[in-house]
C-alpha cells in the first residue's frame, strides 16, 4: 500500500476513533467516529485541501503510529515545518492553474489530483 492512501487505512482510522473520537476529519467508513466526513472528490481550491493535508498525513501516519495525542501533535508540527520553500512556490503555481480552470470552465471543470 502506498503512502498516498495510508491515512485511509483501517489501522489509522481505528487509532483516530479510539484516541480522537468525533474530532477528526477524513475519509471514513460508516462505523467511524468522525467529526466531518471528507467528500471523495471535493472540488476545493484551498491550498490546505489539495496539498497540505495530504503532505502532512503522509508524514504523520507512518508506522509505528503515534502512541498518544502529544506525539501526534509533535509529528504534525514537524511535518508542517518540513515543507520546503520551493515546494510552496510550486503549490501556489498549482493554485493559479486550478483557479484558471475554474474561470475558463465557469466553475464546471474537473481538476485532476496529482
Amino acid at each position: 500500500m502506498g503512502l498516498q492512501i495510508l491515512h485511509w487505512h483501517l489501522a489509522v482510522r481505528t487509532f483516530l476513533n479510539v484516541h480522537l473520537p468525533n474530532r477528526w476529519i477524513g475519509r471514513a467508513g460508516q462505523k467511524d467516529q468522525v467529526f466531518c466526513k471528507w467528500p471523495p472528490r471535493s472540488p476545493d481550491l484551498s491550498v490546505c485541501v489539495f496539498f497540505l493535508w495530504g503532505y502532512v498525513k503522509d508524514r504523520v501516519y507512518v508506522p509505528p503510529l503515534p502512541a498518544n495525542v502529544d506525539e501526534l501533535q509533535e509529528r504534525i508540527t514537524a511535518a508542517v515545518k518540513s515543507v520546503p520553500p520551493d515546494m510552496l512556490q510550486r503549490v501556489w503555481s498549482e493554485l493559479d492553474y486550478r483557479i484558471d480552470v475554474c474561470r475558463v470552465t465557469r466553475g464546471g471543470g474537473h481538476i485532476e489530483y496529482v
